[in-house]
């Protein structure tokens, strides 16, 4: 089952992001998917504050995850876009955050299928002509 919808700018994704997490409990993974500059972070950033912590959150492009641990349940932030192979994402310790009770979002998650964990979500967002962006969450 998916489901769709239609947010006009980095506000309403943001906005998005925060309604999102109250679905989210310990142990989910997010995958992110979407063209540069899609929103894929302004969903996190989102998520994060809807989980009730207050940290600034950034892309993990060159640091590959981030942590944030002070909101309701911790959230591991990854982004595999600079990542080549399987190998380097099993390097940075994937088994064990995938094990633990966080929150997992990870973006460019489509490079890496088949480390993703069978209930994974997928959230794919697409850049729309009028500069909005149409996300389908399955």
């Amino acid at each position: 089952m998916s489901e769709t919808f239609l947010i006009a700018d980095e506000a309403g994704m943001i906005a998005y992001g925060r309604e999102f997490a109250g679905r989210l409990g310990p142990g989910d993974v997010v995958a992110l998917s979407g063209d540069l500059g899609a929103g894929k972070t302004h969903f996190c950033k989102g998520v994060v504050a809807g989980l009730g912590c207050g940290d600034d959150v950034t892309s993990p492009t060159f640091s590959l995850v981030r942590e944030y641990r002070g909101g309701r349940l911790p959230v591991f932030h990854f982004d595999f876009y600079r990542l080549d192979s399987p190998a380097e994402v099993l390097a940075i310790d994937w088994e064990e955050y995938v094990e633990s009770d966080g929150i997992l979002l990870v973006e460019w998650a489509e490079k890496f299928p088949d480390l993703l964990p069978e209930g994974t979500v997928r959230v794919r967002i697409g850049i729309r002509d009028d500069s909005g962006r149409e996300l389908v969450v399955t």
